[in-house]
Order: structure tokens, then C-alpha cells, then sequence
């Protein structure tokens, strides 16, 4: 087997790694990551006996097996740091203002219907979280009469897997207040915490590129979407195709929360921004 420090990414073919990955996803590394691109993929090149790079790039340019490989690579490349009750207090402002508004709304409307959508939900940490905080508030009664989806959706189909598991460690759960975990989780013989059926069944996870517009018709009709410390990977054109695909999914007077350090300013001004709690969220 060739050892991974006599293999090394030359220029000409990292940007042809490189534009592969913003075609298809929108993911861009610039000229000064290509160190991480290198490092990332470098195990893959070898375990895969593709032998270098111009080789891997040459499979996944032409060869009838590159779209497995492109999943695959996808699972590799995307950072997946992730943790339950991420952000408290944007969300505090979900819990306490947006949610009860928005369903207040739709009693008014005559309509027991939510839909909410995590778009980059890596190992379900975030849509789960959703899912908790939405039954803590409504009553066994209510909540029958309630029709609630929550979506998860991400590019990697390794972390879908860990997902759909719903198990988790004690790292997972550092933020998660002591009522939620004796509530929400059950404790495995293996020392991991498994999300409860209740929460589980809220939630529909599904493999979604964000830089593909088709596969965002499914998520028309959305009420509220989360898309956190996401526009990081992406550069201002694949920003602004993003954003416009998430403000055509959802519903008038819906909301869009981003990262706390992340701004639609020269992105987008389709969408107007509230101050909730001394939080700044996006709203249609």
C-alpha cells in the first residue's frame, strides 16, 4: 500500500477538485485552503486504492462509479461539529416568541399545522432539539390535535446515518438541561443516550445539497427554517443561490434563523430582520 506522505495534491488539480465540489454542492475552498482539502481527502485516496490524486480526480470526472464516490467525498469534506441546544438563546427566542407566535398565528387561521426545517442538520442534534422544545410546549391534548414535521436535511449521507440512530454521547449532550434529558433520552447499556420514539417520530431526515434548487421544492411551505453556520462554506454567488432557494420555501411571515456571527447583508434583501429578545432573526 502506498504510504499517504509521498501523495500530495498538485495546484492544477486541486482547482479541478475544487470546481467539481462548487458545481455540485456550492462548497468553495479557496486558494489558501487547499491545504485542508488535501488533508481531508488524503486517507480517502489511499483506503480507495486510487493512488494519487490525479488519478481520484480523473474516477470522479468520468468513471461510472463517481456518483457513490461523490457521496462519499461529501461525507469526508463537510465539518460536522455539532451539538444539542446549540445557541441558547437564539434558541430562547424560537422557544419563548417565534414558536408560540407562529402557532397563535395559525389558530387564528383556523390551522393546527407546522412545519419547521433544519437545512444542514449534520447528526440530527439541531432538528431533534426542535422536536423537544416543541413538545415541552404542548399539552398531551393539544399536541394530538397538532400535525407537526420536522425536517433535518443534509448533503452527508454518514452523518443522516448517525441521525437516524439518534444515539449520542455525553460531549452531544453537555448543553442539554436535566428535565429535557430524563424526558426526551433513554439511557443504553453501552453508556450512550438514545433519543426517545416521541421525539424520533417528529422528525424526517433526508439527503438534500442546498446548491440544488430541484430538491429544495420539497420543502415548500415551510414556517420556520433554521440554517446555521452554513454560509461559511460557500462564496457570495452560492450564498445568494442558497438564500434564494430557502426564501422560496417558505410561507409569508416565516422565519429564518442563521448563525449568530452570520449576516444576509449583500446577500439578500428579500427578507426584513426583527430583534427578538436582542436576537436578530430573518423573517419573509
Amino acid at each position: 500500500m502506498l504510504s499517504t506522505k509521498n501523495i500530495q495534491m498538485s495546484n492544477d488539480v486541486f482547482y479541478t477538485l475544487r470546481d467539481m465540489i462548487y458545481e455540485r454542492s456550492g462548497i468553495y475552498f479557496s486558494d489558501h485552503k487547499k491545504y485542508i482539502l488535501e488533508n481531508r481527502l488524503l486517507r480517502r485516496v489511499e483506503d480507495g486504492g486510487f493512488g494519487d490524486f490525479e488519478k481520484y480526480a480523473y474516477f470522479l470526472r468520468y468513471d461510472h462509479g463517481r456518483e457513490r464516490e461523490f457521496t462519499t467525498l461529501f461525507n469526508i469534506i463537510t465539518t460536522n461539529e455539532t451539538s444539542f441546544f446549540r445557541d441558547s438563546n437564539q434558541l430562547h427566542a424560537f422557544e419563548s416568541v417565534v414558536l408560540p407566535q407562529t402557532m397563535q398565528n395559525m389558530r387564528e387561521k383556523g390551522i393546527r399545522r407546522l412545519r419547521i426545517w433544519s437545512s444542514a442538520c449534520s447528526t440530527g442534534e439541531e432538528p431533534y432539539t426542535l422536536a423537544m422544545l416543541v413538545l415541552s410546549r404542548l399539552s398531551q391534548a393539544e399536541g394530538r390535535d397538532w400535525d407537526i414535521e420536522i425536517h433535518g436535511s443534509d448533503i452527508s449521507e454518514g452523518v443522516l446515518s448517525s441521525a437516524r440512530r439518534g444515539e449520542y454521547n455525553d460531549y452531544s449532550l453537555r448543553n442539554v438541561l436535566p428535565q429535557y434529558l430524563d424526558r426526551y433520552f433513554s439511557k443504553n447499556g453501552n453508556g450512550r443516550y438514545a433519543v426517545r420514539p416521541e421525539v424520533k417520530k417528529m422528525v424526517r431526515l433526508s439527503s438534500v445539497n442546498l446548491f440544488d434548487n430541484a430538491s429544495l421544492r420539497m420543502f415548500r411551505g415551510m414556517d420556520i427554517i433554521f440554517c446555521r453556520n452554513v454560509l461559511i462554506y460557500f462564496d457570495e454567488a452560492a450564498k445568494k443561490r442558497v438564500i434564494s432557494g430557502i426564501y422560496d420555501c417558505l410561507v409569508p411571515g416565516g422565519y429564518l434563523f442563521m448563525g449568530h456571527a452570520e449576516s444576509l447583508l449583500n446577500i439578500s434583501r428579500a427578507f426584513k430582520l426583527v430583534n427578538i429578545n436582542n436576537i436578530l432573526i430573518y423573517q419573509k
